[in-house]
């Protein structure tokens, strides 16, 4: 061995140490601030071993995530946010031996490798599996709610079940680099729906900078893994917030409608639950930020009360109060309700579809149906009001059950004046040569349970399944933009 060590070259002298250095100082000096650096720079920053790189160099699977990598250009993104450019050059570097004493000496290069490639696939995995964007950070943090000096509150405008990064994710991606076939696991984590493949389909045939600002955005959407959605079902209920309809589908059948949502300053949160009833002649408990808005002022005004319907409960004892009695301030306090009698006049209308939330949001008719002839439906305090509510209380219905359809609309159009929900007896009272005590009903189980989502799609096939492209009408599109454009620029 003596006679060939005067060919030993420090200038191809691997030695690990070295490289350790060098990726604790990208570690020090990497400024980015995407989930997938912060992993970085923390799996480097705790010296773990290395991924890419060992004592003979870097084997094929730098080329194979460099093969995925390179395809980043055709949904949008930028070839420099994933260092493509840059392991690209590397790897060259280094197979061709072209190093030198100083910026690109083997173990400078070794190091940029390694940290660019682990950098630049967790970067991919996480966005294609989970998508680029958190839209729970997003949109819960976009409309404030109350603020002063000490913190800000926000309204929920994002309330859908969906996986999410967690830390059983990130060590199975870097285990997957280890010991696995990294081609499957590139392939198995690309999004897989149909409209995934609808919307990147379309992408490079977009001309204008809107229609592909709109594609980029949906094709996002499509990344969300969402816990459930509506292709899993037969039937199903979907409401979306930017067309202004509702599509009902069980089946081949298929009802739509128009619908009215929330307006800008009170958007239709989104979120995914499942309808299990309905109420006929709903008495309204008013939210308190409506209160607050537009009752309090007319406290003690008996004339605007009685011509609104409303009455007023105290919170804890349920009793009643004289309306000449309770103050603006009292109002205000959240220690009294403010109900609107059931029947006909009242802001949900003769039927309420009730499903879980924590928002208090749900699906109503509405004495206000001129708005449905318009094109602009944002109107609402959030909830969602319905053009068809008995057809959709039909559809609801699991038999199909004649005679309680029947007393549906019966109860949807007799002259009823519901009791206080307060109260033990729920029975409505009406007139009694006029009513049919018989065919009343005031609330229906729907069993089983429909689900229900209520998405925000700008690009989404109709009952007809034809892509229809819808406006931007709480700027969505514009929020999850910016956020796209770190990939971008």
């Amino acid at each position: 061995m003596k006679s060939f060590s005067h060919l030993k070259s420090n200038q191809y002298s691997i030695k690990s140490r070295e490289i350790r250095d060098y990726i604790y100082s990208m570690v020090k000096s990497d400024a980015d601030s995407m989930q997938a650096d912060y992993y970085t720079k923390n799996y480097y920053g705790s010296k773990n071993a290395f991924l890419w790189i060992d004592r003979l160099g870097v084997d094929e699977r730098a080329d194979t995530l460099l093969t995925y990598l390179k395809t980043v250009k055709n949904i949008g993104f930028s070839d420099d946010k994933f260092c493509v450019n840059r392991i690209s050059d590397d790897l060259i570097r280094f197979r061709s031996l072209n190093f030198d004493d100083g910026n690109h000496n083997i173990n400078m290069v070794l190091a940029s490798l390694e940290y660019h490639l682990t950098k630049a696939y967790l970067r991919y995995v996480v966005g294609q599996r989970y998508g680029f964007t958190n839209p729970y950070g997003m949109f819960n943090h976009l409309d404030i709610k109350n603020k002063d000096s000490l913190q800000v509150s926000y309204y929920k405008l994002f309330e859908v079940a969906m996986d999410r990064p967690n830390k059983k994710f990130w060590i199975n991606a870097i285990n997957e680099v280890r010991h696995h076939n990294l081609s499957n696991y590139l392939t198995a984590i690309e999004p897989n729906n149909e409209l995934y493949r609808e919307f990147s389909k379309r992408l490079p045939s977009a001309v204008t900078r809107n229609q592909r600002v709109k594609l980029l955005c949906n094709m996002e959407r499509a990344r969300w893994r969402l816990k459930d959605e509506p292709q899993r079902h037969d039937k199903y209920v979907l409401v979306n917030v930017p067309s202004q309809h509702l599509m009902a589908k069980d089946g081949k059948k298929i009802l739509s409608m128009r619908i009215s949502i929330g307006s800008f300053d009170t958007k239709t949160p989104l979120m995914i639950s499942q309808i299990k009833r309905m109420d006929i002649n709903p008495q309204w408990i008013i939210p308190k930020s409506i209160i607050v808005k537009s009752i309090s002022k007319h406290a003690q005004d008996e004339t605007y009360f009685d011509s609104h319907r409303y009455f007023i409960r105290h919170r804890i004892s349920g009793k009643r109060v004289d309306v000449k009695q309770v103050t603006r301030s009292m109002l205000e306090s959240g220690d009294y309700f403010v109900i609107q009698e059931g029947g006909e006049g009242n802001a949900l209308g003769r039927i309420v579809f009730r499903f879980n939330n924590d928002l208090a949001i749900y699906l109503h008719d509405t004495s206000s149906r001129a708005n449905f002839e318009q094109s602009n439906r944002d109107v609402s305090h959030g909830c969602v009001r319905l053009e068809k509510p008995f057809d959709f209380a039909v559809f609801l219905l699991s038999d199909q059950d004649k005679k309680l359809s029947n007393k549906i609309q019966y109860s949807m159009t007799a002259d009823v004046q519901s009791k206080s929900v307060f109260e033990k007896s729920s029975e409505p009272t009406v007139s009694k040569d006029t009513l049919n005590r018989e065919k009343l009903i005031s609330s229906v189980n729907v069993q089983p349970a429909v689900p229900l989502f209520i998405l925000y799609y700008t690009i989404y096939p109709d009952e007809n399944n034809v892509m229809k492209e819808y406006g931007d009408v709480y700027g969505y599109d514009r929020v999850i933009y910016q956020y796209l454009q770190n990939y971008m620029k």
